[in-house]
């Protein structure tokens, strides 16, 4: 007879012939005891991404700091697309700790702002090193971590998920409108 605590397979379960004689194993063991650490070393992942896209370099001279935000956005293009799915990655580790969908919303609202003002030639770039979207996200997560609720996690993902995609949507239609602007601004000069 099987032992009710020793899960088996249903082939063993029936008498069946095969290799399911031994009893199952779970593919991965959730250590909940640990969870809290595994939060903490992700704050600490997201303070350090958000140090280095808003606070990284020092301006001589001055005692105000960038980040990579605002010199990736100078690349044309790409530079303001990395820079901003960066800012979403912070997002989807809010919702993976589980912040309520406000503060989530709040922190969309952000990294939003910044992509589409940041996306704007040399204005962009400087209102990215001024806002510094990245350092007031994690700022946001932080003060709401405490207030973090399980049950709200699965509806916060849900939320992002379609934030996520509309801005990703975003990002692809400014890109495309940029292009095209660059494509006729050089037809126009007589280069194409």
């Amino acid at each position: 007879m099987n032992d009710s605590s020793t899960p088996t397979t249903p082939a063993a379960a029936s008498g069946g012939d095969g290799d399911g004689d031994e009893p199952l194993e779970p593919d991965a063991v959730v250590d909940f005891e640990s969870a809290g650490l595994a939060d903490e070393e992700t704050l600490a992942r997201l303070r350090a991404v958000s140090f280095y896209l808003d606070e990284a370099f020092e301006v001589p001279g001055t005692n105000y700091r960038v980040g990579l935000d605002p010199i990736l956005g100078l690349v044309p293009g790409i530079g303001d697309a990395t820079a901003s799915a960066l800012s979403a990655y912070i997002l989807v580790e809010a919702a993976m700790l589980g912040v309520p969908r406000a503060t989530l919303a709040r922190m969309l609202g952000n990294v939003v702002l910044d992509a589409t003002v940041g996306s704007l030639p040399l204005v962009g770039d400087v209102f990215d090193a001024a806002w510094k979207a990245n350092a007031r996200n994690v700022r946001l997560l932080e003060a709401r971590y405490d207030d973090a609720s399980p049950a709200g996690a699965a509806a916060d993902r849900r939320f992002l998920l379609a934030a996520v995609a509309a801005v990703t949507l975003l990002l692809v239609a400014l890109g495309a409108a940029t292009a095209l602007v660059a494509l006729w601004a050089l037809g126009q000069v007589g280069l194409l």
